[in-house]
């Protein structure tokens, strides 16, 4: 059990560090378009897990058409899951290169909140008052932002949003993830494949025209792709839900210090305040995550006291 947890906690937090740090990657492709970043990433991604899936879960991959062809709800999820994906990479990819890493940040410190509220309004879960509390808060870091810079922060909330929708198709199918991101790069897979051919017969692909540095960091973005998703599918199984839940401040926390620190974004002021904000938020939410984690541990952990029969 105890190596268990150890190897949980491993591969959870080094799959949440490497989605941290992968701005730095996308940085190496800054002279490439975002959306030619996106068909290689959907591209390769795809070859790169289906050698996964040969490997590792084969009999999966099976069994899931043997017991899943048939189910219309299954592949509709799956399509809106890709869909909301690709909006995701192609937004963070843009967020990266132009130089807004900050913002893209503040939206994966967001992104739990947004999931939740989804869970409300969707699938009609219930929430308490600290989080509810924790929306208000987060919700006037939003308004301050958009009153103090003049502008809708939109690379962060589309970020959220767009991976709260992601997450929600997921959680409708339960589909498992490695199997799930081959399937969703496979409904993509021809966009991708179809514009790269088009830019290519225009002249303006980069892949294979210039520097060779450029081809191994678009060859690589599989990789880059789901090798965090791997270790974060092996190592969520073997933690708490709550400590998941931890965890995943990680990635953003990191890519604000990148983006502050070693590539020079402003961070004035008002984004102190903003931040302040969605941080105190994040402590609200995630302290009533642990306190009814652990209520519901004492409900399934208690000892079953029979009754006395009375004849």
């Amino acid at each position: 059990m105890e190596r268990d947890n150890a190897i949980g906690i491993s591969f959870t937090a080094g799959s949440y560090l490497l989605w941290g740090i992968l701005p730095i990657y996308w940085k190496f492709l800054s002279g490439v378009p975002a959306l030619e970043i996106l068909a290689h990433r959907v591209i390769w991604s795809f070859f790169f897990v289906l050698i996964i899936v040969i490997i590792l879960k084969r009999k999966l991959l099976k069994s899931f058409f043997q017991v899943q062809m048939s189910k219309k709800k299954t592949w509709i999820g799956l399509f809106i899951a890709s869909l909301f994906i690709s909006i995701n990479w192609l937004t963070y990819i843009f967020a990266v290169n132009a130089n807004h890493i900050v913002e893209a940040s503040l939206g994966y410190y967001i992104n739990p909140l947004i999931s939740v509220l989804l869970g409300v309004f969707v699938l009609r879960e219930k929430i308490n008052l600290l989080q509810a509390v924790s929306f208000a808060i987060a919700g006037i870091g939003v308004i301050y932002m958009t009153i103090t810079f003049g502008k809708f922060p939109w690379i962060a909330l589309l970020l959220a949003f767009s991976f709260g929708f992601y997450g929600l198709s997921k959680k409708l199918i339960k589909v498992d993830s490695i199997l799930g991101l081959l399937l969703e790069t496979l409904f993509v897979f021809p966009f991708g494949f179809l514009f790269l051919v088009y830019i290519t017969m225009n002249g303006q692909e980069s892949f294979l025209t210039g520097s060779p540095k450029i081809d191994l960091f678009l060859l690589g973005s599989g990789i880059a792709t789901a090798l965090p998703l791997l270790l974060f599918g092996i190592g969520a199984q073997k933690i708490p839900l709550y400590m998941v839940g931890f965890f995943q401040y990680i990635t953003p926390t990191i890519s604000l210090l990148l983006g502050v620190l070693m590539y020079n974004e402003p961070f004035t002021k008002d984004h102190a305040i903003t931040f302040t904000c969605i941080w105190l938020a994040i402590v609200i939410f995630t302290v009533s995550n642990i306190h009814q984690g652990i209520r519901k541990r004492k409900v399934t952990t208690a000892p079953v006291v029979r009754g006395v029969s009375k004849r």
